[in-house]
Order: C-alpha cells, then sequence, then structure tokens
C-alpha cells in the first residue's frame, strides 16, 4: 500500500509550513504499509523549544486553512516533542537532542521515504 494523493498533498503543504519556520531536516515516511490509520509521517526538527512550538503551530495553522481539522496534537507545552495527527499525516517536531534519542527514522527504517518538494525561494535580484 502506498500514501494516497490526499496525504501527499498535505504533506508538501506541511513541509512548506514548516521550512518557512526554519525547520531543519525534515524527512517524510510513507508508514501506510505498517500503520493502517495514517499514511505519512513527517519529521521536522527545531533549533529549541521555541522554535520547535512555531513550526508546529505554522504546520497546524497552514492545514487548519487548508481545509484540514487536528485529529489530536500533544507536547506543545513542553516543545520537545509536538505530534499533530491530522489523520492521513501525522507530523513530529522535535527538538533536535529528543530527535535524536527518539530516532524514528531508525524505528520505521523499512518504510519508504516520501519525497518532499519545497518551494523555491525567489532571490531578489542585487542592488547595484
Amino acid at each position: 500500500m502506498t500514501a494516497s494523493t490526499h496525504s501527499i498533498q498535505l504533506l508538501q503543504r506541511a513541509a512548506a509550513a514548516a521550512d518557512s519556520k526554519q525547520a531543519e531536516d525534515l524527512v517524510a515516511l510513507d508508514v501506510s504499509g505498517p500503520l493502517p490509520l495514517t499514511d505519512i509521517f513527517l519529521i521536522a526538527t527545531g533549533r529549541n523549544e521555541r522554535n520547535v512550538v512555531a513550526i508546529a503551530s505554522e504546520i497546524e495553522d497552514q492545514l487548519i486553512e487548508s481545509g484540514s481539522k487536528p485529529l489530536r496534537r500533544e507536547g506543545r507545552a513542553e516543545g520537545r516533542w509536538i505530534l499533530l495527527d491530522f489523520g492521513d499525516l501525522v507530523v513530529h517536531v522535535f527538538h533536535e537532542e529528543d530527535r535524536m534519542y527518539y530516532s524514528l527514522e531508525r524505528l520505521w527504517k523499512d518504510c519508504p521515504v516520501v519525497p518532499i518538494e519545497l518551494p523555491t525561494q525567489i532571490e531578489a535580484p542585487e542592488a547595484d
């Protein structure tokens, strides 16, 4: 089984939102095979607790704006590992230390990676 078109669209929007808040090391895994309740895990890293919260908030705002409703959110108060469950897409935003400790990529290493297409940033022309 592979991730649905809808879940890939959610992923792309969530990844763009995360990138806009300087999330690092974005990785998406197709977990539709072993997990019948979701299609994709998006894993992102924030530099500190404040950045983790900002990344998660932007992702949530963008996905709600696109018509998706969060089914569950956890970890916002601590800002170390925030989980956002949108059904087809589950987002994990980690503080760098927690991401290394929990190592979800290692746990789900048998799952295929889903390519993430981030919007290219338009460079401003140099002033003369």
